[in-house]
């Protein structure tokens, strides 16, 4: 099983980096000051895949630390997204299981969901540092009562040095999730492009206070 943890994780980072090449085909959805937020259709299911650009004012490392999926982390404390992060298991040094337990969203319309999922932490010689999610199953956590189980296709974020300007950082995130369940196509079409904007704004807020 670690194997195919492993080949999973190593996909996921594969097709982050080529979302992060690829420019064809993105289409604008919303812009609120220097936050982007880009849709395409995904090849992984029948939703989207969408894609946030955004410049925070910090140093990569910095902003790093709030982004980081570790259970304890800063990242429960900021992303109203985020309602618990727990570690199931660690594959290898870069290499975790994770579940994420998302608060309900959208007025209620959206019940709180819950995603199983291996995460690889991934670091690239333009000194950017990412995070890679995909889906998988474990053992320990079958789909549990009062959560509707999830699906994240690969997803992630990375954090990237801006060029001659060493107290910024490009973050750029790409979501694709199936969040299962009845949802209207036009609750799920309108969420992600709002609640990724405010995760950029709560993530400026966070990376702010850690520097104060």
């Amino acid at each position: 099983m670690p194997m195919e943890y492993t080949e999973a994780a190593q996909a996921a980072a594969g097709k982050l980096l080529s979302y992060r090449k690829d420019e064809a085909g993105w289409r604008l959805c919303k812009r609120t000051g220097d936050v982007a937020v880009y849709w395409r259709p995904s090849t992984e299911f029948t939703g989207n895949v969408y894609k946030g650009e955004g410049l925070v004012a910090a140093k990569p490392e910095d902003v790093w630390e709030c982004l980081k999926p570790e259970p304890g982390g800063l990242r429960v404390k900021w992303d109203s997204n985020v309602e618990d992060f727990q570690l199931l298991e660690t594959v290898t040094d870069d290499i975790t299981i994770c579940r994420t337990v998302t608060p309900s969203a959208a007025m209620g319309i959206i019940s709180p969901r819950d995603f199983v999922d291996v995460v690889m932490i991934k670091r690239y010689e333009d000194g950017s540092i990412t995070s890679n999610a995909t889906n998988v199953e474990h053992p320990s956590c079958p789909p549990q009562r009062h959560f509707v189980r999830g699906f994240n296709h690969p997803c992630g974020c990375t954090c990237a040095p801006v060029p001659g300007e060493p107290e910024k950082t490009q973050v750029l995130s790409f979501f694709q999730t199936d969040l299962s369940g009845y949802l209207p196509k036009s609750v799920v079409e309108s969420f992600f492009p709002y609640s990724m904007t405010q995760f950029y704004n709560n993530l400026s807020k966070a990376v702010k206070s850690l520097n104060v």
